[in-house]
């Protein structure tokens, strides 16, 4: 158990330990006062005038007047007098209550208590102490038991409490422990490892930092399956290209006389190579994140305007048109560079595409509150079954003839996803592909 569990315990635990300690000590001292004691004399009207009259009964008649007239009064006056001497014992053998007799001793040595109790002296020189002690303790309402003292209250408390306590604070630190567990696994490559498994149904906002830790781990583990993807695909893209650079290389050192179709020959592989790493690291990029370029406005217009003029240039070359209609101004917040780029692969992948004497149509407009972009051509279309899986990289269509590496496509469709828009391609009727773009505007 690590020391966010002891945190948690010591501190739940010593406050119910603290409360239980102050609550049952307040209690015991309303049943106990501190200086209070427990009232062992009687003190009403009746007992203050018989001792009056003893008093008096002692000091002018003696003795033996006070004796007589204790036991006359015995049977009529309750709770009895008594006259106890030096030695505590009474003047009619009565037995005497030690609390009582120590309590009327303690008030008969105060100013405040003489009416209470009493000190007498008689003519004799005999000293006698006076009292009513009380009598009939069922007269009075009975009081209830007392509580426990504070420390027997601290420890049933504390024990509680400590049970308690431990059970929450394993709650507590149970889930961390596992999400301790759980950085601990992806630290050491095993992105696979989810957290939310490990929190058995929580809903707090510790199950809630599990699920963000597994959205972590999940973004984590495709984009390191792309970039493992992706290098095994570019290692196997330059493989044809290098061969081929080594044949040129090997052909001119056998055959010198034809030295300048070998370099020309090496020339358009290093494009080719050179074309092929710049697409690679664009989508190497794209995977890993947000692009480092900052985001501006952006107006779709021009930029597929711009787009559109290059790539009827190509198109013209190739025996093919080129139509652009579009609204004069469409905004949207992104970066340029790769919304251009994005747009420019879909187009020039059209114009390859198209049938010769064909015409690649562009339209551009409003939907809703975001803006489309859709390019439409009149080639040979994409099977059903590989629609989606165009969009993936260096994935070409089965029995192709037009020379690329495949990512043109796949550059698009993240180029767009980093936008916060949708890109997605269907066959057209008569035979062509139509390919969509959808992005928010500003």
């Amino acid at each position: 158990m690590g020391r966010l569990f002891w945190k948690i315990f010591f501190a739940f635990w010593l406050t119910a330990l603290a409360a239980a300690a102050v609550t049952g000590t307040a209690v015991w001292l309303q049943h106990h006062p501190l200086g209070a004691a427990e009232p062992e004399l009687a003190q009403g009207p009746g007992a203050m005038l018989a001792g009056e009259l003893a008093s008096a009964t002692l000091r002018h008649g003696g003795v033996e007047a006070l004796r007589e007239w204790l036991k006359e009064t015995r049977r009529t006056q309750r709770p009895s007098l008594l006259a106890v001497d030096a030695q505590g014992r009474d003047l009619l053998d009565r037995p005497v209550p030690t609390n009582a007799l120590a309590r009327a001793r303690e008030l008969a040595a105060s100013e405040e208590g003489t009416r209470v109790a009493r000190e007498v002296t008689a003519a004799g020189g005999e000293r006698y102490l006076l009292f009513t002690p009380l009598e009939g303790e069922p007269r009075r309402p009975r009081r209830p038991a007392p509580p426990p003292p504070p420390w027997e209250l601290a420890l049933i408390v504390g024990i509680a409490s400590f049970a308690v306590s431990g059970l929450l604070a394993w709650y507590l630190s149970r889930p961390i422990r596992a999400l301790r567990w759980a950085f601990g696994a992806a630290a050491e490559g095993r992105l696979e490892t989810r957290a939310r498994p490990l929190m058995q149904g929580r809903r707090d906002e510790i199950a809630d930092l599990g699920d963000d830790f597994d959205r972590m781990a999940e973004q984590l583990q495709g984009l390191v399956a792309a970039q493992r993807r992706l290098m095994h695909d570019v290692s196997h893209e330059l493989r044809s290209p290098l061969a081929r650079l080594q044949a040129a290389i090997g052909l001119a050192r056998q055959n010198p006389d034809k030295l300048e179709a070998s370099l020309e020959r090496i020339e358009r592989e290093a494009t080719r190579l050179d074309e092929l790493l710049g697409e690679a690291l664009t989508l190497a990029r794209l995977e890993s994140g947000a692009p480092e370029a900052a985001v501006e406005t952006v107006d779709l217009a021009d930029l597929v305007a711009d787009v559109a003029e290059d790539a009827r240039f190509e198109a013209q070359a190739l025996g093919r048109g080129l139509a652009l209609r579009s609204v004069d101004k469409l905004l949207a917040r992104g970066h340029s560079e790769l919304l251009h780029r994005a747009v420019e692969n879909i187009v020039r992948n059209a114009v390859k595409y198209t049938a010769a004497g064909t015409e690649v149509e562009l339209d551009l407009h409003m939907a809703g509150a975001r803006a489309a972009f859709v390019v439409s051509d009149r080639g040979p279309g994409i099977p059903p079954a590989e629609l989606e899986r165009v969009f993936e990289p260096f994935y070409r269509i089965s029995g192709d003839t037009v020379k690329g590496f495949g990512l043109g496509l796949a550059i698009a469709r993240r180029a767009v996803l980093a936008h916060g828009g949708h890109i997605s391609a269907h066959n057209r009727e008569g035979g062509g592909l139509v390919v969509k773009i959808e992005l928010p505007l500003a």
